[in-house]
């Protein structure tokens, strides 16, 4: 599809992507959208001095970090970046990346991930002319408030990335985006997905009824409330909610164990449901409300979460699928995909490489991405193209950019 962005700011400094070896997949898929819409692009500033290095066939930059053979590492930069507006990658939950410790395989964690992107920006030392980090899932977002005397490693990983030089943080669907009070000063965009958790929905599934008589969007708690009313909303819904009864006098892998889900909403007998959440960890959570709904007669559910990480595998919900407990599970690339998870007929992906593309080349030109994050008119151009043709379609003529 060729691009309908009217950009003819001056850019900010050369475009420079740095996908880290944790998001090359997606890095690549952003970096070709950018290149082919540049290449297209009339713009009759393009020749100018301002503009040069406009144009190219790829804007990444080629870094890496290799290790010793005690697992210690460096980061390294192959190209100048100097005066570059650099867009650097990161998937701190890619868990498929390994390395040598004394001859011992070792499996690449968030933190040596965080550790990774630290060692390029240090390779960048200060040459850049700004740095955005894009970091789908916030590293440490889950330790994000101090309920006892613990750590606050979210809030300390923001100040040590902005100390460093980095002007922008981009992330999506924050566990708590309150965190970002810990830079109050500098760039943070909490991102949602909404629209194209709407897309890869409608586009999947032909025959659903958008209204309150047949649908409803259930938050699985009450953390997740917030994006169950903002999506219920667009469809035009009830929302439903399950609350956690946990057991705080115990704590099993870091957390309280949930002892029961409780139930708070209207009737779903007969209704399509969509349970929605920012992560599926092992699933168990996600597969037990599913369960509690089908009990309570709901016809299918579906099941829409940013960040699919499946710690635990992918069997659990190939049973739940083929007892009819879920329907769907639909999460984005914004994190590493297992490659089996391919060939299951209940997961839908969303991606979002070319959201990624048109954020990017928007701020590389000093455009303003108000638009862009405010999905709604967007949302509701698919809502009523379903609506009108029982399905919706690549070349659908949105209001805004799509």
């Amino acid at each position: 599809m060729p691009d309908s962005s009217n950009l003819i700011n001056i850019p900010v400094g050369k475009l420079g992507i740095i996908p880290l070896e944790s998001s090359k997949k997606l890095g690549e898929k952003v970096d070709s959208y950018i290149a082919r819409w540049r290449a297209e692009r009339h713009n009759e500033h393009k020749d100018s001095i301002t503009f040069a290095g406009y144009e190219k066939d790829s804007y990444i930059l080629k870094s890496c970090c290799p290790r010793f053979g005690s697992g210690e590492a460096k980061g390294t930069l192959s190209e100048s970046v100097r005066g570059t507006d650099l867009y650097l990658l990161v998937d701190v939950v890619n868990h498929s990346i390994t390395y040598k410790i004394c001859g011992q395989t070792n499996m690449m964690s968030p933190d040596d991930h965080y550790s990774d992107l630290k060692r390029i920006i240090a390779a960048i030392g200060g040459k850049s002319n700004r740095i955005t980090v894009i970091m789908p899932f916030l590293y440490e977002s889950r330790q994000h408030k101090r309920s006892s005397r613990e750590s606050l490693d979210c809030a300390m990983a923001l100040q040590e990335l902005v100390s460093m030089g980095v002007d922008n943080i981009i992330t999506f669907d924050a566990h708590d985006p309150r965190v970002q009070n810990a830079i109050p000063s500098s760039g943070f965009e909490n991102i949602m997905p909404t629209y194209q958790f709407i897309k890869t929905l409608l586009r999947s599934t032909p025959d659903l009824e958008l209204d309150s008589d047949h649908m409803m969007v259930i938050s699985p708690d009450e953390g997740a409330m917030n994006r169950a009313i903002y999506f219920a909303n667009h469809l035009g819904v009830d929302v439903g909610m399950f609350y956690k009864r946990r057991d705080y006098t115990t704590i099993v892998d870091g957390k309280n164990p949930i002892v029961a889900h409780e139930f708070l909403g209207d009737d779903v007998e007969g209704k399509d449901v969509i349970i929605m959440d920012d992560m599926i960890a092992s699933g168990e959570s996600m597969l037990d409300v599913a369960k509690q709904l089908k009990e309570r007669k709901a016809r299918r559910v579906y099941a829409l979460a940013t960040f699919g990480l499946f710690t635990a595998g992918l069997d659990i919900f190939d049973k739940a699928h083929e007892d009819g407990i879920i329907e769907k599970v639909i999460t984005t690339n914004l994190t590493y995909q297992m490659p089996e998870l391919f060939d299951r007929p209940w997961y839908g992906s969303a991606d979002m490489s070319k959201y990624i593309a048109i954020l990017i080349d928007h701020l590389n030109h000093n455009a303003s991405i108000s638009s862009l994050i405010d999905q709604t008119e967007r949302i509701q151009a698919r809502i009523k193209e379903y609506k009108e043709k029982g399905t919706i379609t690549d070349n659908y003529k949105a209001p805004s950019v799509n």
